[in-house]
């Protein structure tokens, strides 16, 4: 994996949004749709949520500032060891947003706290999961495909709901899965990782293959709906941004 703090120099943050999707238009080429694993044996989960300080409004109640570019980014990556899946060291980061929500574009909102938490493990992981998208996405190049790409390694994109494409309902059994389809490709997977409930939306980040990261996601879902990496990493960042801290544990 390359030093994160070299991948957040790899191009400019301060973009517009027509910018922005530019350069997800140039960087598309760059992801890789075949294997390219190695041997496993740190497995990560990154998620990210947006916090707001509170402000003060009239007769000194606290009332929300009402712009993003008050908001702050944090971000949590929990690592695991593969493939007994014990957890190994959790790293937390808090950034100021600087770029405006826009659907299709969020990974210019989230990755460069992302990339200041994975600046703090210990060491890298070999795998990252990403609560969000990756190939399955308007450009090709949501967020798991910009990450992975970035730090050159492996990403599945692991969502909860579709962002674009269409699939038929795939059987209620777990492990049941149904192609996701836009403009006759195949962009990725709706997958029953537990029997009757909804589908997780898989897709290749970067450097392994659809099938793979099926197989990858399945092998980590312990028998629940989302896989433990992103499941324990979304618990990890309500309690950081709960506590307003951020943190470095082993």
């Amino acid at each position: 994996m390359k030093n994160p703090q070299d991948a957040l120099r790899m191009h400019r943050w301060d973009v517009t949004p027509a910018e922005a999707r530019d350069l997800q238009l140039e960087w598309r080429g760059r992801v890789e749709r075949r294997d390219r694993l190695g041997r496993i044996r740190r497995v990560a989960g990154a998620d990210l949520a947006f916090d707001r300080p509170l402000g003060s409004g009239r007769a000194g109640r606290p009332t929300w500032k009402p712009t993003w570019k008050d908001d702050e980014a944090v971000a949590g990556i929990v690592v695991f060891s593969y493939p007994a899946m014990e957890e190994l060291e959790r790293v937390s980061a808090r950034l100021p947003v600087t770029f405006p929500y826009v659907p299709g574009l969020l990974s210019f909102r989230e990755i460069p706290a992302l990339l200041a938490a994975l600046a703090l493990l210990t060491a890298p992981p070999g795998l990252i999961f990403c609560d969000g998208q990756g190939f399955s996405h308007p450009r090709r190049f949501g967020l798991a495909s910009h990450l992975g790409v970035l730090l050159d390694v492996p990403t599945i994109g692991c969502a909860k709901s579709r962002l674009i494409g269409e699939h038929s309902e795939p059987a209620q059994r777990s492990g049941a899965w149904a192609p996701l389809m836009d403009a006759g490709e195949r962009i990725g997977a709706a997958l029953r990782t537990r029997t009757h409930s909804r589908p997780m939306y898989i897709s290749t980040g970067h450097r392994l293959w659809l099938e793979r990261a099926m197989a990858l996601t399945m092998e980590f879902c312990d028998g629940r709906r989302i896989p433990v990496p992103t499941r324990v990493a979304d618990r990890y960042v309500a309690q950081v941004k709960r506590e307003g801290t951020s943190q470095r544990s082993q």
